[in-house]
């Protein structure tokens, strides 16, 4: 069950906040026991990218043997 402060992967692509299926993020918030959870991705500088609310099916738990990439970020 994927818990407040777990860093989670996205599962699809978030076009209206430019973010891609693999971007990380981390939960600030869950929602009836796991329905739904309160996401927020910053960029490596901590800048925070977008905070939105997705299904458990948006998202994945991160798991041991994932790697992270990394991609620049531009704004719309």
């Amino acid at each position: 069950m994927i818990k407040e402060l777990d860093f989670v992967v996205l599962a699809k692509d978030l076009k209206e906040y430019q973010l891609t299926r693999g971007d990380v993020g981390a939960v600030v918030h869950v929602y009836e026991a796991g329905k739904a959870h309160e996401v927020e991705f910053v960029t490596g500088e901590g800048e925070t990218v977008a905070v939105t609310t997705l299904s458990k099916t948006a998202i994945r738990p991160m798991q041991r043997a994932d790697i992270l990439h990394v991609r620049s970020y531009v704004p719309a």
